[in-house]
């Protein structure tokens, strides 16, 4: 599998401070920032600072080091949001699940009741 990076796509340039954000927490190894097409009453991204394109990418070259750093940073940015009820956390990966952003980041959603999280096909 082609795991290309394009340097240039939004999230690289907003880690390279190209791009302004609405960041939530900041660590060594990822960044999360409000979202500015939110789906939900709470909608984060959070993103590993490493040039990964997807989810399967990041889990197959990631160092240790930056696994551990970017679940962290999700479990830190759940408490800041004080999401006790529940949230809900998607990564979407390739067109057919329609990643719109070619950088992995995972979305966390949370402030209301999500639904089912398929509605099933006709």
């Amino acid at each position: 599998m082609d795991f290309h990076y394009d340097p240039q796509n939004i999230f690289a340039r907003i880690l390279r401070g190209e791009i302004p954000n609405n960041t939530v927490y900041e660590s060594e190894h990822a960044l999360a920032f409000h979202d500015i097409n939110p789906q939900a009453p709470v909608h984060v991204l959070v993103i590993p600072k490493g040039a990964y394109v997807s989810l399967d990418h990041f889990a197959r070259d990631g160092s240790a080091e930056e696994h551990l750093g970017f679940m962290r940073a999700v479990a830190r940015v759940c408490e800041m949001l004080e999401v006790e009820g529940g949230f809900r956390a998607i990564s979407n990966t390739r067109g057919d699940a329609h990643q719109e952003v070619p950088h992995y980041h995972l979305h966390i959603l949370a402030g209301r009741k999500m639904g089912p999280m398929l509605v099933p096909q006709g």
